[in-house]
C-alpha cells in the first residue's frame, strides 16, 4: 500500500492478519508487549516441538521503541485466547471498553487515560493478541450449540469477558476494519471499529496513525460518539472533543486518496 517503507504503516499492508486467518492451521497473533510475545513463542513451541501438533504461528513485531511493563499475574490464558484485560477503568458513571493489538494498543491505553481525565469516562483497556483466535472460537462454540440445540448454550470466550462488563466498546488496529470486525457476533454492547482501510501513505508514525483515523484522538472521539448514539451523552461532549483534537467532518478519507 505504499512505494517506500513508511514508518507509520507497521506492516505494510493492513491484511496480513485477514490472511493467516484463512489458514486452518495458522495461529496468528498481534502482541504488543514483550511478556506477551513470550507467552506465545513458549506455547507454540509446547505444541510445535512438543506435542508434534500440526500447526505454524504467525506472529507480527513491531521497530517501535516503547517501555515494556511487568506481565500481569494470570494474564497467560487470556494471551493465547487472544484477549486479556489489560487495565480497569475507574469508577465513572459513564463506561467504555477499549480493545487495541500491537502498536495501537499503546493508543488505545492513551486514549483511556484521557477519557478518564478530561471526559470523566471509566475506559477499561483490553489487550486482544489474536483477533482470528476470538473468532475462531466463536464459531466453534456456535456450532456446538448448534449441533446441541437440547442443551444450554454454551458462552464463547469474547462474550466471557464482555457480556458482564458495562459501556460501549471500540476496537482499533494497525489492520483492515475486517480483522476486528470478526468478533462483532459475540459482543452485545455497541461495537465501533477502526482501522487502516484506504491508502498508504509512506510517512512518521503519528501522521500515519492520525490519517488512518486509529490514534487516540479518534478512539476518544469514537467512544464518545458511540455514547452519544446510545443516548448516554449530549451530542455536544461529543462535537466538543473534534473541536479540541482539530477533527473535521471534511477530513479526506484514507479510502479516497
Amino acid at each position: 500500500r505504499t512505494s517506500l517503507n513508511g514508518e507509520g504503516l507497521q506492516h505494510q499492508d493492513g491484511h496480513s492478519l485477514i490472511q493467516a486467518g484463512t489458514i486452518p492451521n495458522c495461529i496468528s497473533y498481534d502482541p504488543t508487549y514483550a511478556y506477551e510475545m513470550a507467552v506465545i513463542v513458549q506455547d507454540g513451541m509446547r505444541r510445535m516441538y512438543g506435542e508434534q501438533e500440526s500447526v505454524f504461528y504467525y506472529i507480527t513485531a513491531m521497530n517501535e521503541n516503547y517501555t515494556h511493563p511487568a506481565k500481569p499475574e494470570g494474564s497467560e490464558q487470556g494471551i493465547l485466547k487472544g484477549m486479556y484485560k489489560l487495565k480497569t477503568g475507574g469508577k465513572h458513571k459513564l463506561k467504555a471498553q477499549l480493545l487495541g493489538s500491537g502498536t495501537i494498543l499503546r493508543e488505545v491505553e492513551a486514549a483511556a487515560e484521557m477519557l478518564e481525565k478530561d471526559w470523566k469516562v471509566s475506559a477499561t483497556v483490553w489487550s486482544a493478541t489474536s483477533m482470528n483466535e476470538l473468532a475462531r472460537d466463536g464459531m466453534a462454540i456456535d456450532r456446538d450449540n448448534r449441533l446441541h440445540p437440547e442443551q444450554d448454550n454454551k458462552r464463547c470466550y469474547v462474550q466471557e469477558c464482555l457480556d458482564d462488563e458495562q459501556g460501549v466498546v471500540i476496537a482499533s488496529t494497525d489492520y483492515i476494519r475486517l480483522y476486528a470486525e470478526q468478533i462483532r457476533p459475540w459482543v452485545k454492547a455497541p461495537y465501533t471499529v477502526l482501522g487502516t482501510d484506504g491508502f498508504g501513505r509512506s510517512d512518521t508514525r503519528e501522521r500515519l496513525r492520525s490519517f488512518f483515523e486509529v490514534d487516540r484522538y479518534f478512539i476518544v472521539l469514537a467512544a464518545l460518539k458511540s455514547l452519544v448514539d446510545e443516548g448516554s451523552i449530549d451530542v455536544s461532549i461529543a462535537t466538543a472533543a473534534a473541536k479540541k483534537f482539530g477533527i473535521t467532518g471534511d477530513k479526506t478519507s484514507p479510502m479516497h486518496c
